[in-house]
């Protein structure tokens, strides 16, 4: 096996792992949407606004 075919078999690994990877935290989405960014399960209870808010 030369070098060329070792490098591509593990670049092509590192792929099929990226892959499973995201497959696999898009199933197990314990909160908000199945996208993983973490945008969705995000709580904002703790944060204080930095300016007053305006009721209408």
């Amino acid at each position: 096996m030369g070098a060329q075919e070792i490098i591509v078999t593990g670049l092509f690994i590192i792929a099929l792992g990226y892959i499973i990877r995201i497959i696999y935290r898009n199933l197990n989405s314990k909160k908000g949407c199945a996208s993983g960014c973490g945008k969705c399960g995000v709580d904002f209870s703790g944060i204080q606004p930095s300016r007053p808010v305006k009721e209408k």
